[in-house]
């Protein structure tokens, strides 16, 4: 994975001051893809004000109306979060485990951080492949969410700074990467967030169809299944083998 592949994704971000820190934190590692999920009216000069000379980040951020929609084109969807609980993701990753497993990844990466008062919500962790948390002292564990980011962007700096990172129309094959034009045989291009539920929906629609599903557990079920393929980093072929794997079976199952 290179640096412009790694997304930091600001959900219901309401702070003008903590936007212009990030902004800052993600320039100072050579980080540039922002991305905003139904952020909060925000003043651009407090923002410009605390950007210092990272403006170009904020100028440059897509903004989308929900986190799904900033995530969709993403292949791995980390939520950053400092709650545990039953209702949380079972599995947590301190940022530089995450970075070293990231810098393997075939990518894109979204990095989700939520509101800077409430953190990310149960639903939006939902929408996230697997979960990763900054480990602190008990007496006072909530991060700024500027200094959280600044934590992993770090990270991500020195697990990937020795891979290129180009800038747009310098690397041919990258352009073809993020325009999803597969040109070269063998290239491993793992599945985005859209195409993963696709797939998964195909899945438990063959599960679905022989009465597999006897108490409603269907949901669950999908969530697993899109963060354990998301994980495993499959390309759209391997996922379409995966599937018909389900789908011969489920048809043997109804012969029975």
């Amino acid at each position: 994975m290179f640096l412009n592949d790694v997304k930091i994704v600001l959900s219901r971000v309401s702070e003008a001051g903590n936007a212009g820190a990030v902004c800052r934190a993600m320039k100072n590692m050579g980080l540039s893809q922002l991305r905003l999920a139904s952020p909060q009216s925000l003043v651009l000069e407090k923002i410009f004000t605390r950007a210092v000379n990272a403006r170009d980040i904020w100028e440059n951020a897509r903004i989308f109306d929900s986190l799904a929609e900033a995530a969709a084109d993403c292949s791995i969807v980390v939520g950053t979060t400092r709650r545990r609980g039953h209702n949380r993701k079972s599995i947590s990753m301190p940022p530089r485990v995450l970075a070293e497993y990231l810098a393997s990844h075939p990518g894109p990466a979204a990095i989700v951080f939520g509101n800077e008062r409430t953190g990310l919500e149960e639903k939006e962790l939902d929408m996230c492949n697997f979960a990763s948390h900054i480990p602190v002292s008990d007496e006072c564990p909530s991060l700024n969410l500027s200094h959280a980011v600044q934590l992993y962007a770090y990270e991500f700096f020195l697990a990937m700074e020795q891979q290129p990172n180009f800038k747009s129309g310098e690397c041919p094959l990258l352009e073809q990467h993020k325009q999803g034009l597969h040109s070269v045989k063998g290239e491993w291009t793992a599945m985005n967030q859209t195409e993963i539920s696709v797939l998964v929906d195909q899945i438990t629609d063959d599960l679905a169809s022989i009465g597999f599903y006897k108490k409603p557990n269907r949901e669950y079920q999908s969530r697993f299944l899109r963060d354990l393929i998301a994980r495993a980093g499959l390309a759209q072929g391997e996922g379409q083998y995966f599937a018909n794997i389900f789908k011969k079976a489920c048809m043997l199952g109804d012969m029975d």
